[in-house]
């Protein structure tokens, strides 16, 4: 897996530290470890799953001593067990101990993340339908969240308002109808942006084909519903569920022959992956 350019994710590293260092720095370790302490250290899983955020990780420690050396023992996109080494350091104890709660809060969010969408895609696989995550991110991490529902094997949805159109309910609310929605966006946008259409029935449904959108977003729908919607679409759009789909469900609502299952859950609500840092490894 490419991880995302340092580019993306140092001005959040930047500010978590900024948080956690406040007017002072770590008094703690500076009281208590010489500026010449070096120490070979290593994150540690305490439970199994999805790696994702290595890179992340490391950049916290790095920004804080550039000197000190790295080496990846899991890379981003496989799996892993319980106790084994995740990632190994090396070199100032000072940055490695003062870095470690930003570098471990970082990593097992993303760990999570991926581990959670990788019990999505294996609940699907078979089907032919795509585990996608949505906007419902967490406020600056969305780059990082979505990057690591692609290491858990999921797919991204659009990343924010600017790089595709989803025409929700409340667009139709107020443009008055679905034709006089899509007809705005089509006269706005250029030729290479996608048109995707939220609908909550099939009626709608029928009026976003003769509007000839690129993608229907069937909200909330039963497996029954989803079924015949797929039938009535043939094939002629993208056809994406979409609303409230958890572990328990998301194999049948796969099984209507769905192009895409999108799942808020795999970036707002994944736990937290259990990693720790064990100095003398």
């Amino acid at each position: 897996m490419n991880s995302p350019s340092p580019l993306i994710f140092d001005p959040l590293i930047r500010t978590a530290l900024a948080e956690d260092l406040g007017r002072a720095g770590d008094i703690t370790t500076d009281a208590i470890v010489l500026s010449s302490a070096r120490v070979a250290a290593a994150v540690v899983a305490r439970k199994d799953g999805r790696m994702s955020g290595g890179a992340v990780a490391t950049r916290v420690f790095e920004m804080l001593d550039p000197s000190l050396e790295f080496e990846a023992a899991i890379a981003d996109g496989d799996d892993f067990r319980e106790g084994v080494e995740l990632l190994r350091l090396r070199g100032p104890a000072r940055a490695v101990l003062t870095g470690e709660r930003t570098a471990l809060n970082l990593l097992g969010h993303l760990c999570g993340v991926a581990t959670l969408t990788r019990a999505f895609v294996e609940a699907v696989k078979g089907t032919g339908a795509v585990v996608v995550c949505t906007r419902k991110t967490t406020a600056g991490l969305r780059a990082l969240e979505k990057y690591a529902v692609r290491c858990g094997g999921g797919s991204n949805h659009r990343f924010g308002l600017d790089d595709a159109v989803l025409i929700k309910d409340n667009h139709i609310a107020v443009a008055g109808s679905v034709a006089a929605a899509v007809g705005a966006a089509r006269g706005a946008v250029g030729h290479l942006v996608k048109v995707e259409l939220e609908v909550d029935s099939l009626a709608q449904l029928e009026e976003g084909l003769v509007a000839g959108v690129d993608a229907l977003l069937l909200d909330n729908m039963e497996p029954d519903t989803l079924r015949e919607a797929v039938m009535m679409v043939g094939g002629r759009c993208i056809t994406e569920a979409s609303g409230g789909i958890d572990l328990t469900t998301v194999a049948a609502v796969a099984a209507t022959g769905v192009d895409l299952i999108s799942i808020g859950a795999l970036t707002h609500s994944a736990p937290w992956l259990d990693v720790g840092l064990e100095i003398g490894s």
